[in-house]
């Protein structure tokens, strides 16, 4: 069979093995299939959608490009979603989909996804709040030099230093799209502002930019460097002093005054932001932009109607199982004053110190190390990559903040890092953490991120190419209950805790939809939480100012975990005796980020393999 190429191909003949048989038409013929053409042409693709962003080929562990940041203006946005819409006509004017093969036919409908999604975001670009207190890119970019950023060579460590220049120019376009936005009626709330200006203020004090305090974040990265280049003799004490003088100069007069700058905007528009936070139905066609939300983060058609009656039932549910297990321990009291138990009872908390973080970080490894020991038995395929569990960077850690991963590189290289908010122990109680530890380790998010990273046989796009929220955090919640099946939580207040951190999630999609589509308050918001959690206010709080600056977002951890639950229902169903649980494993994880409908065109397609009848 042969498969037509546009002319602009040209270049890529060579190395995708098609041959030009009639150089005088602007057509390109190939002698392999449909299936083999059109995956040589997503990996040529892959790679020019990926030099828009030095910083995602530094977290793929590629160096190209390692002295550069991105491009956050709003024109490298447009330029991007011409890119996808110009690769995407020219995928559909050379490639016929019924003769594909069923898994690049898979492939087709992720590329048309994405491009959808590009052109979305583009449309709502005006709603976006662009610096928040959720890991907004004052805090990301410092926090990925420091993290996936690595120093082996004298070349590494000057593409270290001209990045820290670079941080200055891309919160010089942030800072423009913010205040764009807020022209618009945009404004995230009070309380966000209030974070990027502390954030922002920690990152340019101490060494070298004043002597009050220790080092700052990136001197005190920037030093290790040079102290391991100097010791291992890579280079001199007197290059590693010029490198030192470069390192201040960037510091100092590159990036520090950018950073002054939206500390000195943030405060000057701060009055006009709302004191009482605000969904974003709020704003100029809010309501639309919300289920535009809604449906990226979901990827499913539910409104916010529904999707609050599902939080509802799934609350009450929850709530019914807390009361088995607060039975079995032996409480005497009601589920409120068991709340209440677990919440200030001091067994249930690490002492707030130094010594009390540490233990914390050493329980959550020790429960990931002691579940990965099972994992052969529920999946064939594995992660090569390793894991680590550490604490977040000073300035920008958050009391009661979300813990959150981070991913390794594909070829292992750099270790997925699963991010601990450790400074007020109050707020990190000991009966989810072990819930939080699979969540975010093995089985869930590092083991989801890594194999889809190290996936072979299917183009790179959708094994390097993103994350889907309702497929991770979907699955990041599914394994949370699996580690039950697999053995975890074998006592009765961690059960509790996986209970309370799947209750958490139930309680997400009322609150966020409460927010965004009926005017919740901030407060009746952290009340309804309080009413049906055990996690303490100054969670609940930080929970739910995450909800009011990420819309949608927190609606993607139930819907997802529902949904690969009832495939994996149906699959039980249809094959009987022959459902193999490392097999549907495999299946959900072995086709990279998938949206929902995608993921069900697979389970589909793998239970009709196994069972043809």
């Amino acid at each position: 069979m042969r498969t037509k190429f546009a002319a602009l191909l040209l270049a890529s003949v060579a190395v995708t093995g098609c041959d030009l048989l009639n150089p005088t038409v602007e057509t390109l013929e190939c002698a392999t299939t449909q299936t083999e053409c059109l995956n040589s042409w997503f990996d040529q693709k892959f790679q020019e959608e990926l030099a828009f962003s030095p910083i995602r080929q530094t977290s793929l562990g590629i160096k190209t490009d390692y002295d550069k940041i991105d491009d956050f203006s709003l024109e490298a946005q447009q330029e991007q979603v011409q890119w996808w819409q110009a690769a995407t006509a020219e995928m559909e004017a050379n490639f016929d989909y019924d003769e594909l093969s069923d898994e690049a036919k898979l492939s087709w409908d992720m590329w048309q996804f994405r491009k959808n999604q590009v052109e979305q975001a583009l449309k709502y670009a005006d709603h976006e709040y662009i610096l928040t207190q959720m890991n907004g890119t004052h805090t990301a970019l410092p926090s990925f030099l420091l993290s996936q950023h690595t120093v082996a060579s004298e070349s590494d460590m000057a593409a270290f230093i001209a990045r820290i220049g670079g941080v200055g120019r891309a919160l010089d376009q942030l800072l423009v799209r913010a205040q764009s936005n807020a022209e618009a009626g945009t404004r995230p709330p009070r309380f966000a502002y209030d974070a990027v200006i502390a954030e922002s203020q920690k990152l340019i004090s101490g060494a070298p930019f004043d002597k009050s305090g220790e080092d700052s974040a990136l001197w005190k990265g920037g030093e290790e460097h040079l102290a391991t280049l100097v010791a291992d003799g890579t280079i001199t004490e007197e290059r590693a002093a010029e490198l030192r003088e470069e390192m201040r100069t960037a510091l100092i007069e590159q990036m520090a005054p950018f950073y002054g700058r939206v500390i000195e905007w943030f405060t000057q528009d701060r009055p006009n932001t709302d004191e009482e936070a605000q969904g974003v139905s709020e704003l100029a066609k809010g309501s639309d932009f919300y289920d535009y939300s809604l449906g990226v983060m979901t990827t499913t058609k539910l409104t916010a109607g529904e999707i609050h009656e599902i939080g509802l039932n799934e609350v009450a549910r929850i709530r019914s199982e807390m009361e088995a297990i607060k039975d079995q321990t032996g409480f005497d009291g009601t589920l409120q004053e068991f709340f209440v138990f677990t919440r200030e009872d001091d067994q249930f908390f690490f002492s707030d110190d130094e010594a009390g973080a540490q233990e914390y970080i050493d329980r959550a490894t020790m429960h990931i190390d002691e579940l990965t020991k099972r994992l052969p038995e529920f999946f064939g395929t594995l992660p090569k990559a390793p894991l680590e569990v550490r604490r977040v960077e000073p300035f920008r850690e958050q009391d009661g903040a979300a813990q959150h991963y981070r991913p390794g590189t594909p070829d292992g290289s750099r270790p997925g890092i699963y991010f601990a908010h450790l400074s007020d122990m109050r707020a990190m109680p000991i009966p989810p953490l072990e819930a939080i530890a699979y969540h975010e380790g093995n089985p869930g998010h590092h083991m989801q991120v890594s194999i889809a990273q190290e996936l072979e046989g299917i183009p790179k796009f959708r094994s390097q190419g993103g994350f889907i929220s309702v497929f991770g955090e979907g699955w990041g919640l599914y394994s949370e209950a699996l580690a039950k099946e697999m053995g975890g939580y074998k006592d009765p207040y961690s059960e509790f805790g996986r209970l309370q951190s799947e209750m958490w999630r139930a309680i997400r999609l009322v609150v966020d939809t409460g927010i965004h589509a009926k005017g919740w308050t901030e407060d009746q918001a952290v009340a309804y939480c309080l009413e049906n959690s055990p996690n303490p206010e100054t969670v609940a709080r930080s929970e739910v100012q995450r909800y009011f600056v990420l819309p949608g977002q927190a609606t993607s951890y139930k819907i997802g975990m529902i949904r690969i639950q009832e495939l994996r229902g149906k699959a039980e169903k249809a094959l009987g005796d022959d459902f193999d649980i490392r097999g549907f494993h495999d299946t959900v994880l072995g086709a990279g980020s998938l949206p929902l409908s995608i993921l069900e065109q697979r389970v589909d397609q793998w239970i009709a393999s196994v069972n043809p009848a």
